[in-house]
């Protein structure tokens, strides 16, 4: 029997299995570094290195060989089963990191350290303490630092070595090495600590949760357990406490010095070409950033760069960088997120920065747009000319070293995906084992009304037993901040097509707020994440309505996750006349439930702008619910927590609003679980065809 497509994406994790990632190439671009599973539906990574100059892929490290228990085929057949099962749902290795020549490089499994060696071909486990994560070896690659339970430790490459406490301090809500929950969640810093050039010492952060409320997440499913507390920084309230200090393997410390009352987000933080630390502090009301040098041996720091906005300043992925001697940075200014040298505009106006990859004293490479459709891979040389380096309409990213540059295209509608690495001589194709889906979206890409909205439109693949027919429409947006649904790639499209293959045509468009479209366009939702993005999609449905006068706009149903399921439960509450049926998981419902950085960035303070919680609040338009809507959640999420979409049914039920929700034991925000997420479609599908008085396509 041939596998249903719910089957196959839960199975495959959405076609992401199987596929290389997480590039890493060596400073002379001899090596590059990657993950990748066996196949399409093995969860183990493995951590592989190519060879630029022989083109050999090797595996350098894999997870079932190095957690096998020798004993383990004398076991019974269910123990054995069992703990291949545990090796397994741990993903294998889910990230490493390496010394710049990529001869050393470490990572953890089961909550040891590894390091494996690419020059001798091994792999030892480090006598460390358990509990051990994000493990990182020295520039010289002599030793290796971890975080294992509130503490950094280091440990010495050679076997056998010495392992030894780095920082800790006694106390239930203080940390050292590890980013606190907004620095991971929001502002893309993953890391709490960063080796010294010369091997000697280590800029670490401190965290202190002390004043951060305390959330619980329970299991309800499971009355004996308890609950799982969770420091949890709601709008409005306390943040960690985050400082820094210089810590000398010689047991030394020395504290970093700045304002962090006027500055209390810790951004980024890096050791600069020059042998000192370099971080970027941020304002609570995300104003101001300035980029401060620090003085190793003191504590004090150095003003380098200092930027602010009427709303927000972007924290833009992979700055401060360092071209040579001069400061890499990302600026909105004017129409334009712009590359920045030393102060300097070194982009044009129709070009919006998203990223930067790496820099080197004569070149910066970054990722760019210039149709808010696609991403490119750019590169500014020393001349301050631009040449684009990807060569074919899609979406890219990038890793280099080197002369070398790792080139990732996602897969199109019109072809699949590829990575390349391309050296000085010749271009290297790395292999990808991942499945093929069995549909092929077809999305029909328009820009439409006074906004210029990017949309696009699936109608059924096999559209022959539909054609001519008026075709039930389902919108199928994200629409809010730092993400986009419309672009030139597959992958956003997959769930869309199987959607619009049960009878429907699907609409997707990208509103105000999200990304690519220049810093007025994002910033058109200050103060009110309702009403301009729901405003957006309607414009998008009816411009579209009329190049496609398939859609019938009488019988239209919205579904979405995150934010998309915060906009469809609004878009049926606010507009029933439009709307005539909603799926809503995992939805904000109640702004003042949501983090600190995302969710003043664009409201504000609570105590400040108490109406522009008010305006967004789903709460306050439970009792004009008129429509089926379905709300799902996870009751492990521990990013929008069920107490949103709890909340929002206590409201609908004291307003007698009849609707339906799916609580999920187990599930957090995203769920990999196989059988939750093909059942999840399954149900979602049964839920549109009864709301909207549909019949399964024959």
């Amino acid at each position: 029997m041939t596998e249903s497509f719910p089957r196959q994406h839960a199975r495959t994790r959405g076609f992401t299995l199987g596929a290389p990632r997480s590039f890493t190439v060596s400073d002379n671009g001899g090596r590059v570094a990657f993950l990748r599973s066996e196949s399409g539906d093995d969860p183990v990574n493995r951590l592989w290195l190519l060879d630029t100059a022989t083109g050999e892929e090797r595996v350098v490290a894999d997870p079932v060989e190095l957690l096998a228990d020798p004993g383990e085929e004398n076991l019974p057949p269910a123990e054995r089963a069992r703990r291949e099962r545990a090796r397994e749902s741990g993903g294998g290795i889910v990230a490493y990191a390496g010394d710049p020549s990529l001869t050393k490089i470490a990572f953890t499994l089961d909550g040891r350290v590894f390091l494996a060696d690419a020059a001798q071909g091994t792999v030892d486990s480090l006598p460390t303490e358990p509990g051990a994560f994000d493990s990182r070896p020295s520039p010289d690659g002599q030793r290796v630092a971890y975080v294992s339970g509130s503490g950094l430790r280091v440990v010495d490459a050679a076997a056998g070595g010495l392992d030894r406490v780095v920082i800790d301090e006694p106390g239930d809500t203080v940390s050292w090495g590890s980013a606190e929950f907004i620095a991971a969640e929001e502002m893309g810093r993953s890391r709490g600590f960063w080796w010294s050039p010369d091997s000697q010492r280590l800029l670490v952060a401190r965290v202190d949760t002390a004043e951060v409320p305390i959330w619980y997440i329970p299991s309800p499913a499971d009355p004996a357990a308890t609950p799982v507390p969770m420091a949890y920084p709601a709008a409005g309230t306390v943040n960690a406490d985050v400082s820094l200090a210089v810590i000398g393997l010689d047991g030394s410390r020395v504290d970093v010095a700045w304002d962090r009352d006027g500055y209390e987000y810790l951004a980024r933080a890096a050791w600069a070409p020059r042998s000192n630390p370099v971080i970027t502090v941020q304002s609570r009301d995300q104003r101001t950033v300035v980029i401060l040098e620090v003085d190793p041996d003191t504590g004090a720091t150095t003003e380098f760069a200092h930027q602010s906005d009427e709303h927000w300043v972007e924290l833009v992925t992979g700055t401060p960088e360092w071209m040579g001697e001069r400061l890499v940075t990302v600026e909105d200014r004017g129409s334009a997120r712009r590359l920045v040298i030393d102060g300097i505009e070194a982009t044009p106006d129709n070009l919006q920065v998203r990223s930067v990859v790496a820099a080197a004293e004569h070149w910066v490479v970054f990722t760019a747009s210039d149709d808010p459709t696609e991403v490119h891979v750019w590169q500014l040389n020393g001349e301050g000319e631009l040449k684009q380096l990807s060569d074919q309409l899609g979406v890219y990213s990038a890793a280099t070293g080197g002369d070398t540059v790792v080139m990732a295209r996602a897969a199109g509608t019109d072809r699949e995906a590829a990575v390349e690495v391309i050296t000085p001589t010749e271009r290297i194709p790395i292999t990808s084992s991942a499945a093929t889906p069995s549909l092929t979206p077809a999305p029909r890409f328009s820009v439409v009304g006074s906004r210029e909205l990017r949309a696009a439109v699936l109608y059924p693949s096999d559209d022959n037993r539909t054609e001519g027919h008026p075709l039930p429409v389902l919108l199928d947006p994200y629409g809010g901040p730092h993400a986009q649904r419309v672009l030139k790639a597959r992958s956003p499209f997959h769930v869309s097509q199987w959607f619009a293959n049960q009878g429907f045509a699907v609409v997707i468009t990208d509103g105000r707020g999200t990304p690519a479209r220049g810093p007025a366009w994002e910033r058109a939702v200050v103060g009110d994440l309702a009403h301009p993005v729901l405003e957006d999609q309607i414009d998008a449905l009816e411009a579209l309505a009329e190049q496609h006068p398939r859609l019938d706009l009488s019988r239209v149903a919205v579904r979405g996750w995150s934010f998309g399921g915060y906009l469809a439960a609004l878009a049926v509450l606010a507009r029933p006349d439009r709307f005539h049926a909603a799926i809503a998981g995992a939805p904000v419902t109640d702004w003042r439930l949501y983090d600190t950085h995302y969710t003043e960035r664009y409201l504000g303070h609570p105590d400040h702008s108490p109406e522009a919680y008010t305006r967004t609040s789903l709460l306050e338009l439970a009792g004009d619910l008129a429509r089926p809507l379905l709300l799902i959640c996870g009751l492990a999420d521990d990013n929008v927590f069920a107490a949103h979409t709890l909340q929002l049914s206590q409201a609908l039920f004291e307003a007698g609003r009849p609707h339906q929700v799916l609580p999920l034991p187990g599930v957090t925000h995203m769920t990999p679980q196989e059988q939750v997420a093909e059942n999840l479609l399954l149900l979602q599908r049964a839920f549109l065809f009864d709301s909207l008085g549909l019949h399964p396509p024959q």
